[in-house]
């Protein structure tokens, strides 16, 4: 257990350029304000995050600790014994620890009896489910399918049955490069009256947040190349 009254603070980010007066709390302001130390998921990404903010910190006397899927536990585990301040989580876009690495640092910190502290902030995958018009009482994330186009095959298949049988809305998502594949294969893979959302670009000014049945859709393909999406069969 840690003796030091520690704190290990959850700083949502923007998901897309230019927007973190929008949809930032003046609470994370204040937070990153007053921490110097953060995990992050891309350093590079980080700092400009934080530049952004304006805080008129130097951003070149903060100590950032990179916590990507690639960072070894006993590293993480390593930084966080020795911490002497309170820290920061800080995800590559969005909320840390929901489909993100933060969430190791975030788990050995409740082992080591750092204090865990959540701030408001965006998420695409509530976003998405929210704006769906799906069910919002039963919902399973799914994270990203197989790339192996008959294992994708047969997992969309299970997630279209679980979704009937149980009334339980799905959430899925996929590497942006490859999101007109996906779709692809969700439109030749599901039947024509199961319902799929198409949440692109979430909080950007070319947002798309669209649900139609797999029919409508065949018809109005749209292009998410390299756009954030997320999928929703419900």
């Amino acid at each position: 257990m840690n003796d030091l009254a520690l704190s290990l603070y959850l700083i949502p980010t923007i998901l897309a350029e230019e927007t973190q007066h929008q949809v930032l709390s003046p609470q994370i302001r204040e937070v990153v304000g007053e921490l110097n130390v953060f995990f992050v998921e891309n350093v590079r990404t980080a700092r400009r995050f934080i530049s952004s903010l304006k805080l008129g910190k130097v951003i070149d006397d903060i100590t950032f600790i990179e916590l990507n899927k690639d960072t070894p536990e006993s590293v993480t585990a390593q930084e966080l014994k020795k911490l002497t301040q309170n820290a920061g989580v800080i995800s590559e876009a969005g909320s840390p620890g929901v489909a993100d690495p933060g969430a190791v640092a975030v788990n050995l910190a409740h082992q080591m009896g750092i204090r865990v502290v959540p701030l408001v902030g965006p998420s695409s995958i509530l976003l998405a489910l929210m704006s769906s018009g799906m069910s919002g009482q039963s919902f399973a994330f799914h994270g990203y399918l197989p790339i192996d186009k008959a294992l994708r095959k047969k997992t969309i298949q299970s997630l279209e049955r679980e979704a009937r049988q149980r009334q339980q809305t799905q959430i899925f998502m996929e590497t942006p490069f490859r999101n007109n594949q996906l779709l692809e294969a969700v439109l030749e893979t599901c039947a024509p009256d199961t319902l799929l959302c198409i949440a692109s670009n979430v909080t950007a000014g070319d947002e798309f947040i669209k649900t139609m049945s797999i029919k409508n859709w065949k018809s109005h393909l749209p292009d998410l190349h390299k756009k954030p999406t997320i999928f929703i069969i419900g």
